[in-house]
């Protein structure tokens, strides 16, 4: 998971109390132990955006872990009627024995994408969905929107700093995600803490407003945390306090925070003024309400990075990824399995157990997501799969490392079409076509 041990609560009740009804009223049919598979995917990516980036698949598996009805849960669910005897003495020995694949975390996803694959009875799979979706529509959605502003920033750090715009554990979650999408630290301790997250941070308007005058503050601040520090130059005027800033740290002032007012055209100003008292090394960054089009929007100007909050932590206009856990194949009377689908109204789904690969250009330019419908989609020799193994019998087989999730994001973001970039509303990048068996 991460250099900490996983919380030891039970997750078993963060869940919907009708995948509890069902399994009760399977249970009591004797269907229940039929034998099914359940797959997450997105019917389409959010309006307007090219590829969405998944994301929660470690803090799934981590939670997985931890889905045991332990006496307080099996007492809650007596104690409120939520379901029967039957049903609680066999969720008092609920341990998932099933299978788990699907896209790694940090990889690139598109409409229909089987992001994770549940293989196992109705009753162990069908009270997972809560869980499964509450972790990966969060993390995806929030993975997928820092994609396009580290895209945006074309190399510039860029800082995640939304805590105090959010849930306080959806704030570890969106750090994690975030970083899994090319940030590089973020501001909320308890991700560094849990996940390995890099930190940052210095200081905020209350500080330069604790003292008498800004030269007092900034000098407290780099007395005590050295001239490489980022001191906030917006508190009163900005000229004035990059003045000070160069004055109290000299050119070893490692960088200015701007906050406030037209960002591009202060941060041209502010290099102007640094660069002509030889501050050549000191480094500009730029904070408030920032998007990937901000972003975009300052790529011109003398920015070395951004910190960015409460557009991130919410998906920026997006705060799901819109992602449904449908049982797509089940066993039959004969025992054999056979596809199952929806056939509602703009919800239909595709009947059938999928696999997954990428289809490549001789260049290794992503061409299309092929899906296979009970086997794998044939490999025209350039293609590269996308599913791996997550649990097999119960047991946790990769619990997705952030670091590697980092890279692994970078690779399959890079081998997209130069459209993916693209800031524009518009269509997948690639499309998903179905091979069937």
């Amino acid at each position: 998971m991460s250099p900490t041990s996983p919380r030891a609560a039970s997750t078993a009740l963060l869940t919907d109390h009708y995948e509890l009804t069902m399994l009760q009223a399977a249970l009591a049919s004797g269907e229940a132990h039929r034998r099914c598979v359940f797959e997450t995917f997105a019917r389409r990516l959010p309006d307007g955006r090219r590829y969405g980036v998944v994301a929660g698949t470690g803090r799934v598996l981590d939670a997985l872990e931890q889905f045991r009805f332990g006496d307080d849960e099996l007492r809650f669910l007596s104690d409120n009627k939520v379901v029967d005897r039957q049903t609680v003495d066999w969720l008092s020995g609920y341990r998932f024995s099933g299978d788990v694949s699907g896209y790694a975390e940090g990889e690139c996803y598109f409409p229909q994408s089987p992001v994770l694959v549940v293989e196992s009875t109705f009753a162990e799979g069908v009270i997972l969905e809560t869980l499964v979706l509450s972790i990966l529509n969060h993390d995806t959605a929030i993975a997928s929107a820092a994609s396009r502003m580290t895209t945006a920033a074309v190399g510039r750090p860029c800082i995640e700093m939304g805590s105090r715009r959010t849930h306080e554990e959806s704030a570890v979650a969106a750090a994690r995600a975030a970083y899994v999408a090319g940030f590089e630290a973020t501001s909320n301790l308890e991700a560094g803490r849990r996940y390995g997250v890099p930190t940052t941070g210095t200081a905020a308007h209350a500080f330069t407003l604790l003292y008498d005058s800004e030269k007092e503050a900034f000098t407290a601040q780099v007395d005590s945390l050295g001239k490489g520090t980022t001191l906030l130059v917006d508190t009163y005027d900005v000229r004035t306090a990059v003045a000070l800033a160069m004055e109290i740290a000299g050119p070893e002032l490692g960088a200015v925070r701007l906050d406030s007012g037209d960002l591009l055209i202060q941060a041209t100003e502010v290099r102007a003024q640094l660069d002509a008292a030889g501050n050549t090394d000191t480094r500009i960054i730029v904070t408030s309400d920032l998007d990937e089009y901000a972003i975009a929007g300052l790529a011109a100007g003398p920015v070395s990075g951004y910190g960015v909050g409460t557009a991130l932590v919410t998906g920026s206009g997006a705060p799901t990824a819109s992602m449904v856990y449908k049982l797509v194949q089940r066993e039959d009377a004969s025992g054999q399995m056979q596809g199952v689908a929806k056939k509602s109204k703009d919800k239909a789904s595709v009947g059938g157990r999928k696999w997954a690969l990428r289809r490549l250009s001789e260049s290794g330019v992503a061409q299309a997501e092929v899906l296979g419908i009970g086997e794998q989609p044939g490999d025209d020799g350039d293609d590269r799969p996308l599913m791996v193994d997550l649990v097999r019998a119960g047991e946790v087989v990769d619990h997705q490392d952030i670091h590697e999730a980092r890279a692994r994001h970078e690779a399959s973001r890079a081998e997209l079409p130069r459209a993916a970039a693209q800031l524009s509303r518009g269509e997948p990048v690639i499309p998903t076509v179905y091979e069937k068996d």
